[in-house]
């Protein structure tokens, strides 16, 4: 199995999410969830269950809202080498001096797997990759951020934990989630 995994917008210790919900009114979490806690419990044992110690794990941001003081030593406690990519809801000054990431990035290229990853997913046209031969390709752009809701393009795949069963997935299964709906933008 994999050595890299991805995982995005887990809001441990939000209690509001589990109020989220989606166009059709359904809860996004709260139906899955009857607290904060086993949301949380769910996903410090996925995570857990499914990576080693050795292995890498990029966040692509949203890591936490709300107070929790057994937080930090929770997370540490975490298996594998930890990287962020910074969310909109990221307090960059508190992971730094808390020391939960080995990396703390705005947006990391993977160019031997062909991926992008950021925390928005990013406009079509920022996805472009000229090869040394003149070919002209485009990355996936691995994100987070949208939840629930579907990815842009078929060029951008979504690796919230509500598409992933709220566990960190391996970087190989990314090409196989199909989060998003064939439209115009998909040319």
């Amino acid at each position: 199995m994999s050595d890299i995994w991805l995982i995005s917008d887990t809001h441990f210790s939000h209690r509001n999410i589990l109020k989220f919900v989606d166009k059709n009114g359904e809860l996004i979490r709260g139906n899955r969830f009857s607290s904060v806690e086993e949301m949380n419990d769910c996903m410090y044992d996925n995570w857990n269950d499914l990576v080693k110690p050795t292995d890498e794990v990029y966040h692509l941001g949203d890591l936490i809202m709300g107070k929790d003081e057994n937080f930090v030593k929770r997370f540490k406690s975490l298996n594998g080498e930890k990287r962020i990519i910074v969310g909109n809801h990221d307090n960059i000054k508190w992971i730094v001096k808390e020391d939960l990431f080995k990396d703390v990035l705005m947006w990391k290229t993977m160019r031997e797997h062909n991926l992008l990853l950021t925390h928005v997913p990013i406009d079509k046209s920022g996805l472009r990759r000229y090869e040394d031969n003149g070919e002209n390709k485009l990355y996936i752009n691995v994100h987070g951020h949208i939840h629930q809701n579907l990815s842009p393009t078929k060029h951008h795949r979504c690796v919230c934990v509500e598409w992933t069963d709220y566990k960190p997935i391996p970087i190989e299964e990314v090409e196989a989630l199909n989060n998003y709906v064939a439209g115009e933008n998909d040319v």
